[in-house]
């Protein structure tokens, strides 16, 4: 035992102040050999076949904008439209191969029962591709 390494002028121990190296020398030693074993296993390749067709078509989907304007008033392709022939229209959209892309914009003081009306017909009718468009004008 050194005569001043543990004790201090006034009798009491100094704090040791060594760090203990060998449990972090252990745990990097266990992360290695992980390491080591998991390396095989994000390796290994998997074979597939994949399919050969014609590559897809590049053209640009038709779209439909349907408007509702501040007197709830809706609009096809900027004209004005009833009830019933929404429907119909709708109808022969939803039979199209491949089918439009119906882009619906109210205006934000129509009424909602209308605009409720024009998405539930949509869904009915069978269209799949909805968009609803001018959120930027309930930004404040």
């Amino acid at each position: 035992m050194k005569p001043g390494r543990f004790k201090s002028k006034g009798g009491d121990p100094e704090p040791m102040m060594d760090i203990n190296t060998t449990p972090l020398i252990d745990v990097m030693l266990v992360l290695l050999v992980m390491l080591i074993i998991t390396i095989p296993i994000q390796l290994h390749a998997v074979n597939l076949e994949m399919p050969v067709g014609a590559p897809p078509t590049t053209q640009e989907p038709d779209k439909i904008r349907i408007d509702i304007d501040q007197a709830s008033i809706v609009y096809w392709q900027g004209l004005p439209v009833a009830q019933q022939e929404l429907d119909d229209k709708m109808a022969a959209v939803a039979a199209m191969n491949p089918q439009p892309v119906v882009n619906i914009h109210p205006n934000k003081d129509a009424g909602y029962a209308v605009f409720a009306n024009v998405l539930s017909t949509s869904k009915r009718k069978g269209l799949t591709k909805i968009a609803v468009t001018g959120s930027e004008q309930f930004i404040q």
